[in-house]
């Protein structure tokens, strides 16, 4: 499949479907690069991101989030290496598209990212990396460096049979609209974000 960011940046990657993942979910695994010489070379694991799928973000270029620019800077990086994205449909951090934009409501009133999701009954976090470990080893990759700030992600890849040889941090897309929500990602959740001072 052709790839072309709205910055002009192209590539492309074969995109792989799978059948009877744990939670039922079309996921995709785009492979990118010399993604086959990846899974061969000696004492280097591929480069993997769990991206998970956020419409406002990743299509509509919304500024609340640094999603969007998460997934344009990790094509690029896995395409120069070789490697995998996987794209995951669990949008909101698993809690579903209505109920986020119900919770940037919440946000708008004065709640964190994480107060919100509680305040509408959902948990803080209800992504499971179940089918992502899955995935990688329908494609024979048992070890991976991990392209995320996310230490939830490498913790459960982990505890799924995945050995995350590595945590590679991605750069910090810092805006106006989205420096409240990465503030909180790094000191509720340890993100790997290296912001400036407030």
């Amino acid at each position: 499949m052709p790839l072309r960011f709205p910055d002009g940046y192209a590539t492309e990657a074969e995109v792989i479907t799978f059948d009877g993942l744990a939670d039922g979910r079309e996921h995709l695994l785009l492979a990118l690069g010399d993604w086959r010489g990846a899974l061969e070379r000696d004492g280097v694991a591929p480069l993997v991101r769990p991206h998970s799928e956020c419409l406002t973000g990743d299509v509509f270029g919304s500024e609340r989030c640094d999603c969007g620019p998460q997934l344009r800077e990790a094509v690029e990086r896995i395409a120069d290496e070789g490697g995998f994205l996987l794209y995951l449909r669990q949008e909101g951090r698993g809690i579903g598209l209505y109920a986020k934009l119900d919770a940037y409501a919440l946000q708008d009133a004065g709640l964190d990212t994480y107060e919100a999701n509680l305040a509408l009954g959902h948990g803080e976090d209800e992504r499971d990396y179940t089918s992502a470990a899955q995935m990688l080893r329908a494609v024979g990759v048992d070890r991976i460096r991990l392209l995320s700030n996310n230490p939830d992600k490498a913790a459960q890849l982990g505890a799924l049979g995945v050995a995350v040889e590595e945590r590679v941090p991605t750069a910090v897309h810092l805006s106006a609209s989205n420096a409240n929500y990465l503030r909180t990602k790094r000191d509720h959740t340890a993100h790997t974000i290296d912001l400036p001072a407030a």
